[in-house]
Parts: C-alpha cells; structure tokens; sequence
C-alpha cells in the first residue's frame, strides 16, 4: 500500500485516508469557528453586550489547549479511526446546545466545549505519517492541515449565507446546527472507511499514556519547563475573564482556577515522574532513545506559526477597517486573502520541506516570518492599500508554509508518540494565539506585529539546536522485534 503513487486526484489506498483525513479536519474547523461570521446575529438574538460576544470567542479557543493535549494520547493509545469519529460525534452535541441557546450562560458553555473540537487536528497528523513514507510525508501532512485549515474561512463565506436562506433573527441557528449535522453524519463515514494503518502494518503505542516518555535527565527537566507556558496560558483566559478582565468570573471563582492549574500541575508532574524515574538509575536503551530538545523546538516554531495566524486571523478585518477606513464587509474580503493562502502555502511548506530537509526549510520559512512580520508592522494609512493586502499575503506565505514544515517534521521524531508530540506541538499553537491576542488588547497594531516578528527571531534561534531528522527511527514490536521507519533519503 504505501507504494503506490502520491496522486492528488486518486482516492484509494493511501490517499483515500488523506482526502478522508482532511475532509474531517476541515468539518472540525467549520465546527470550531461557525460562531466569528455569524457574531453580530448572535449578538442581537440573544441580547448579548460587546464584552460578552469577546467572552465568547475567548471560551471558543480556552479549552483547545488541554484537548489537544488529551487528544494526543488517546490518539497513540486508542487510534486515530477510533478518536477521529469519536471527537466529531461528541462534538456535535455542543455545536446544537450552541445553536438551540437562549441565554448568554447556555451559549458559553456550549463554545466553552466546543474548544475541544479543535483538537481533531492532531489525530489526522499521526493517521496520515502511518500512511505515507518519509520522502511524501511533509507534502501530505500540508495537504490534510492546509485543505482543512481552510475549514474557517469556508465557514466564513457560507454561513452567513445559509443563515440568510433561513431567514429572519433565528436563521444563524440553523446555519450553526448545519455544522453540526455535518460533524455527526462524518463520523460514520470516517469510522466506516478508515484503518489506522495499511494491511500488515503494526500501529506503534506508547508504554504509558499518562505522561509522554523522555530518554534523558536533562530531556525531564525541559519536558516539565516546556508544560509551564501551556499552564500559564490557561491562568491569562482566566485574567481575562477575571474581575480585572471582562469581568465574567468572582474573584473566589478564577482563584479557585488558578489554585486548581497549580494542583494540576503538580500531579502532571508527579506522572511524568513516574513515567520516567527509571532515567535517573538506568541508562535508556538506544533503541527507544529520541531528543525531546526537537520537540521543544517545535513547540516553539508553532507558537510563531500557528499561534500568529490565529491571532492575526481574528484581528486582521478590524486592522484593515481601521486603518483603511473600508466597509466592514470589505474588510472581512481583503482581510480573507490571508486565509485563502492556507490552500496552497501548508502544502508547500511540506513540499519544500520533503525536497530540501526539514531543518533548512524551517530556517528559511522562520527568518521570512520574521521579515514578513516587521513589514506589516510597518503598514499604516499612508500606504495604498493594495500593497497592505500584498505585504499581509506574503507575510501569510511564510507562516503556512512554516506551519506545513512544522508538521513535516513532527511525526520523524518518534512514531509511537507521534500523537502526544503534534497535540503537545498543536497545544503551543494556542498558547501562542493567546498570549498574542492579551498583548493586541494593551498595544498598537504595529507594535502587536513587531512583537510577533520580534517571537519570529527567536524561534530562528532555537532553530540552532535542532537536528535534522537522519536515518531510521526504531519501534519495538510486541514481539520484541524491532522495526526500523526511514525518515530521511
């Protein structure tokens, strides 16, 4: 199976599960965001005040980052047919609990869920390295995040529309339980013709789900730093939302959340112990041996990335509205081309990266970022605004592609914990939206995107310390067997 030939158009084999994978990626991400196109419909029906529609889009993405994480384990665990179909029908419920609402309270805690739905990302990343081989690996992991990526933007030129066939103030309902429909109905079809892996393959699980594995001292000790900025990012929503914030939750209420993110921490750690205490008195077998420093510099080049085109995504009308003095309408078009480059710029990331390694594509993609970066953050009034949209388009080159390269090289690291490393990797994609998104509420435009460029510079320097993927990674079969998996030519 995993000979025959990478070809768009085909849909057996290998690249059935591809088409399959990117199809329910995408459904997850209309899912996920068919609450932004729809917000000020919402915001009518139900009575909602502007810092209570923020609210909402703040829950939308809260609980993305624990999930992704979740996701993760149960991926390598149970398989990706398994959790996949599992997350679209259960996500479904949240999505009509949404649509059906009648009170502020119902529909946070219907978007609140619903944060969970943006985890469906990381299982596709671990089914699709089990399908192809190293040398088509990068150019199918951007086909399946760029095709579905493109999920949003889709939701943002449909739903408006479908709400308006509909008719009247409640036309979003059914526009939003639209998505939903969709997710359930996908699940069986996904279920029903996926495997986890060709005829005659073994699927790699990790010893231990509780915590992931590392085979150094010193790989321990950065696991438990690289967990903190997740935490940290879940105490600022929690700011945010805080008295000091928009004021959603008592003081006793987002102490009692704080308290809870230290407790929980804590007992992370005490897992990843466990896990791992073998480390300090044995030595690690070379077999199961992997440096968790790649992981963590990926972690950090998807915090640039993703976490950028998240934040970027979500501001990028209102920047274009207010600088340009355009029609919100014309904003959301122009400001749409960003997204438009996911179809093309995640695969292409891949691609290059399959053609000229992963290390130097992610070092060239990360230094135009940077460039890309500190160019918007030079955009202001006087510029016409052709030129804005050009510089925001290639800006939006480089952080797809990067994306794409990101997860080119993820699923070379280790291939049975190839599910825990994209969700712990997706996890920072968030963490970045989040931390990007406080920093725009204190600041200038022009500063928010010199802040990025500035982040951009330092994934370049970490980028240092990375090894390029070479050789085989090896897997230890039930048996005792081992089987060695190409990641390099």
């Amino acid at each position: 199976m995993m000979t025959d030939k990478f070809s768009l158009f085909s849909f057996s084999g290998k690249m059935k599960v591809l088409h399959l994978s990117w199809m329910a990626f995408f459904i997850t991400f209309m899912v996920w965001f068919n609450f932004a196109p729809l917000l000020n419909v919402v915001k009518e029906t139900l009575g909602l005040s502007s810092e209570q529609i923020k609210t909402l889009l703040i829950l939308n993405v809260a609980l993305t980052i624990p999930a992704r994480v979740i996701v993760g384990m149960l991926t390598d665990k149970y398989g990706p047919r398994v959790v996949y179909s599992s997350l679209l029908a259960v996500c479904s419920l949240p999505c009509f609990m949404f649509a059906f609402s009648d009170s502020f309270m119902q529909a946070a805690i219907a978007r609140f869920l619903l944060g969970f739905i943006g985890a469906g990302f990381v299982v596709g990343i671990r089914l699709v390295s089990e399908w192809f081989p190293h040398h088509e690996l990068g150019t199918a992991e951007g086909i399946y995040g760029g095709w579905g990526n493109f999920g949003s933007a889709a939701a943002a030129f449909t739903l408006p529309t479908v709400a308006l066939w509909f008719g009247g103030d409640e036309g979003w309902r059914y526009a939003v339980a639209i998505t939903g429909v969709m997710s359930l109905l996908f699940a069986f079809v996904f279920y029903a013709n996926v495997t986890d892996t060709p005829k005659g393959a073994t699927y790699f699980k990790p010893a231990h789900l509780t915590a992931m594995e590392v085979t150094s001292i010193s790989d321990f000790y950065l696991l438990l730093i690289m967990k903190i900025p997740m935490y940290a990012a879940l105490a600022l929503l929690t700011w945010k939302l805080s008295p000091s914030g928009i004021d959603m939750l008592s003081s006793v209420m987002v102490n009692a959340i704080y308290i809870a993110l230290i407790v929980i921490y804590f007992y992370e750690v005490s897992q990843v112990w466990k896990v791992n205490k073998d480390i300090f008195t044995n030595d690690v077998a070379p077999h199961h041996q992997y440096k968790f420093k790649q992981v963590a510099v990926l972690n950090v080049l998807y915090f640039a990335t993703f976490g950028s085109e998240l934040a970027v995504v979500s501001m990028l009308p209102l920047f274009f509205l207010d600088t340009f003095e355009l029609t919100p309408v014309m904003a959301g078009m122009v400001a749409s081309a960003y997204a438009f480059m996911n179809l093309m710029s995640r695969p292409g990331g891949g691609w290059i990266s399959d053609r000229c390694g992963r290390k130097l594509t992610l070092m060239i993609l990360t230094a135009g970022l940077a460039v890309g970066y500190f160019v918007m953050g030079q955009v202001d009034s006087e510029w016409p605004l052709w030129l804005a949209v050009v510089a925001a388009m290639v800006c939006s080159f480089f952080v797809q592609a990067g994306e794409g390269a990101v997860f080119a090289t993820v699923p070379l690291i280790k291939r049975r914990m190839t599910g825990q490393i994209a969700g712990m990797t997706g996890a920072y994609g968030n963490v970045g939206a989040v931390v990007y998104l406080t920093i725009l509420s204190f600041v200038e435009y022009q500063t928010f995107f010199l802040v990025i460029a500035a982040t951009a510079v330092l994934g370049f320097a970490t980028l240092l310390l990375m090894e390029e993927p070479k050789g085989k990674i090896t897997e230890v079969n039930d048996d005792g067997s081992i089987t060695l998996i190409d990641v390099s030519h």
